[in-house]
């Protein structure tokens, strides 16, 4: 059989001289493939002494061959005839790249262009790669447009405390919450429109589900009937990227030890009331219009756990506890959240889409109504019953790779501490 000639150009993650044979473990690309570069002295005096002497951490292009009988327990063997040696590192390298030696994830985060070089590391982008292409796929197979929306806004869409404000020329601008205004108005022209963006909230936390600047995937559709169209698309959404990242991603799930379960489909729909009556017989005390902390929503899944479901809706929330834009019934509203083993993922449900009731509930929520004319346009031409949801792309890359702290899953973090790299 022929011989397979291979180029690779990557970084030297380890290296060992055994007597006249040298060997490099080479990582290229974005690819989870290792290489084990075989050098002999005797085949290759020029090639051995370059490698013999490579320190770890340097950049290499290899010219050589893949032999039939590969000897190699690490990798894919490559019997090199050329090495150039391309950059080296001026300081030691702050972590090991080879995975051996475990890393902290203080130093990841402070090193994250290393550590990708760690086959774990890239698995886990890998996934979040394929988690957005499976995300839009979804979505343009079903008819949604996909919209861009801006990041610097004259309103906050929760509005409160959360809000970056920032000085625009002079007048007061916030960096964007979510899209939860545009894409209603956008309502007033396209029936289906989604969004992957990122958030920007001045929340208070240091825990390890928040960030300040996370990433998240909206949807919105017109012409719907009740929530439960939103959340039937939510759930069909999540059960499709779970499927693809099982289907596609078995490499990098193996390399995180990671064997991914489908949720239980129909997911439960939970109501608050039925929430509250869980959580009252296991021991906690939460009032009505309270919003569920993360002690409560842990215990919560513990109990949708026992019951077959990993991921499940919380509906009928009071009207008290959820943002203007969702519409009332009575003392309840037409708002939803999804959680998964006890971390929420989502939230959503009806809008209020008549134009009155719209602005009554920006009154009675204390808000100036002037400060959301501009959105409250797009509702006197014909705004039709619409509906969304906003979904924690981080966090769900989180549920699927098994991280305990969101910022495993994201490459630069913004926390209340972090502000470089």
């Amino acid at each position: 059989m022929a011989e397979k000639w291979i180029e690779v150009s990557g970084w030297v993650n380890a290296t060992r001289v055994v007597g006249r044979i040298a060997f490099l473990e080479v990582i290229d690309g974005s690819e989870l493939t290792v290489y084990t570069v075989v050098v002999k002295r005797d085949e290759n005096p020029q090639a051995w002494e370059l490698a013999a002497r490579a320190k770890v951490g340097s950049a290499v292009s290899v010219k050589g061959f893949v032999p039939d009988k590969q000897i190699s327990k690490r990798g894919i063997e490559v019997r090199a005839r050329e090495i150039t040696l391309v950059a080296e590192p001026v300081d030691y390298l702050p972590l090991d790249p080879s995975g051996r030696t475990p890393a902290l994830l203080e130093t990841v985060m402070e090193h994250r262009y290393v550590a990708l070089r760690m086959p774990r590391q890239r698995a886990l982008f890998r996934i979040r790669a394929l988690a957005v292409k499976a995300i839009r796929e979804f979505f343009e197979e079903r008819g949604f447009l996909e919209v861009h929306t801006p990041k610097i806004c004259g309103a906050g869409a929760e509005g409160g405390a959360t809000l970056f404000r920032i000085d625009y020329f002079g007048r007061e601008a916030y960096l964007a919450q979510s899209p939860q205004l545009y894409k209603q108005m956008l309502m007033c022209g396209v029936s289906k429109v989604y969004e992957i963006t990122p958030y920007f909230r001045a929340e208070p936390f240091s825990t390890s589900r928040h960030l300040n600047e996370s990433w998240g995937v909206d949807a919105e559709m017109a012409f719907i009937s009740g929530p439960e169209d939103v959340m039937r698309t939510l759930e069909g959404l999540v059960l499709h990227v779970f499927e693809k990242i099982r289907s596609s991603a078995r490499a990098e799930l193996n390399e995180l030890g990671v064997e991914l379960k489908m949720p239980r489909a129909p997911f439960k729909r939970l109501s608050y009331s039925e929430a509250l009556e869980i959580l009252k017989s296991r021991g906690f005390d939460v009032k009505w219009g309270q919003d569920l902390g993360s002690d409560e929503e842990r215990v919560l899944g513990e109990a949708m756990r026992e019951e077959g479901y990993d991921a499940y809706f919380i509906v009928e929330y009071p009207w008290e506890a959820k943002p203007f834009y969702i519409m009332r019934r009575g003392d309840l509203s037409e708002a939803f959240d999804l959680d998964y083993r006890g971390l929420e993922l989502a939230s959503g449900g009806q809008r209020e889409h008549r134009y009155d009731k719209l602005v009554e509930n920006i009154r009675l929520k204390g808000l100036n109504v002037d400060s959301f004319s501009f959105y409250l346009e797009a509702f006197k031409y014909g705004m039709p019953p619409h509906g969304g949801f906003g979904l924690g792309l981080d966090r769900l890359i989180m549920v699927i790779t098994g991280a305990q702290n969101i910022r495993e899953v994201v490459l630069f973090p913004r926390d209340r501490q972090r502000l470089v790299p």
